[in-house]
């Protein structure tokens, strides 16, 4: 009687360990995304919307936070906000004993990381530092401003959209 032996390894292209494998990667994006936004670190925030709209590039801007008082967000820039310049930011608190204050740059359209930038205090209600926006994967790149300050009473919000012209 004569025994046929199998191959060791199949001949063919392995369709099954593929699919397995972006399957794999697919769950993995997924996962990633879903504890990215669930762990996010300003899901705290009480957030307030801007009372009016204003040009970032050209003027500081305010918003009230309800009951509490108003923040001022400066962005100095030469009238113009690009991607990876250095930009000297300013917060001014009216109404609110803010202990901490950060501003972050996000994509208004789509995730591109988080851009968040601690300010020291020089006065009472005064904040200042540096910030970056990130760099711009199309012409017209809207982005978010949003300006975080730490109270006794928790965190609190407001934020400012602008577009930021790739160069």
């Amino acid at each position: 009687m004569k025994m046929i032996s199998k191959p060791a390894h199949p001949t063919g292209f392995p369709v099954l360990r593929v699919l397995i494998l972006v399957t794999g990667l697919a769950l993995a994006a997924c996962a990633w995304y879903a504890f990215s936004h669930w762990l996010h670190p300003d899901s705290d925030v009480t957030w307030f919307p801007p009372t009016s709209s204003c040009d970032l590039h050209a003027e500081p801007c305010s918003a009230t936070l309800g009951e509490l008082g108003r923040i001022t967000l400066h962005v100095q820039s030469d009238g113009r906000i690009d991607a990876l310049e250095a930009l000297p930011l300013e917060v001014a608190v009216d109404g609110v004993n803010a202990t901490q204050v950060e501003v972050d740059f996000i994509g208004r359209d789509m995730d591109l990381g988080l851009h968040r930038f601690a300010l020291s205090a020089d006065s009472p209600g005064h904040f200042h530092g540096q910030g970056q926006v990130g760099i711009c994967t199309q012409n017209i790149m809207p982005w978010r401003a949003r300006v975080i300050l730490e109270t006794a009473e928790g965190k609190v919000g407001s934020w400012f959209d602008f577009d930021v012209i790739r160069s």
